[in-house]
């Protein structure tokens, strides 16, 4: 998996306000610049005691919130939170109507405004172990067409899936859907 890494701790071990953010999420918005279609961005938030919501709304918010749109087909992550980070991030996803990944050892799992379908979506993504039709996953979930297309367009405008074009066993075009990889 190629990438690059954001580690938090060299701004402080405790990070609060939105002016303290904005220079971070500056930084973070210049790196996702570089990054090519399939690239992750971790956010390393090791050696981070805390962080209020106003600076998670205004870095993760501010920078999720156009991801899969400014930036399609990254990936942004975050690792390494204490149970009061992952609170507090949690809280201002949710309250954004957000969603990312946490990486938590060779665990993925979204974090914020996460419905029960969108997880079930993503964890059949990460169960087939390689990329997936809208088709063949909604067979595997029993979930008919049109809510599968409904499902998987909401979770790559996230960013937390990205969608490719592929070809059928029969030669028709079709997306094909993947996490990280």
């Amino acid at each position: 998996m190629m990438g690059k890494q954001l580690a938090l701790k060299q701004f402080g071990t405790r990070l609060w306000t939105r002016e303290k953010a904005r220079p971070i999420r500056a930084r973070l918005t210049d790196m996702l610049e570089t990054m090519r279609v399939g690239e992750v961005l971790a956010i390393d938030a090791s050696g981070v005691d805390v962080f209020d919501f106003s600076f998670a709304s205004e870095f993760f918010g501010k920078a999720l919130s156009r991801l899969g749109v400014d930036y399609p087909g990254r990936f942004v992550v975050v690792e390494g939170l204490t149970e009061t980070a992952r609170e507090n991030l949690n809280q201002a996803l949710e309250a954004s109507n957000l969603i990312m990944i946490e990486r938590h050892g060779n665990e993925l799992r979204l974090l914020g405004k996460v419905h029960q379908f969108d997880r079930e979506t993503f964890l059949g993504i990460l169960d087939a172990g390689e990329a997936i039709s809208a088709a063949s996953l909604g067979k595997k979930l029993d979930v008919s067409p049109t809510a599968m297309n409904e499902r998987l367009s909401k979770l790559n405008n996230f960013g937390v899936i990205r969608r490719e074009k592929s070809s059928s066993a029969s030669g028709r075009e079709q997306f094909i859907y993947k996490v990280m990889s």
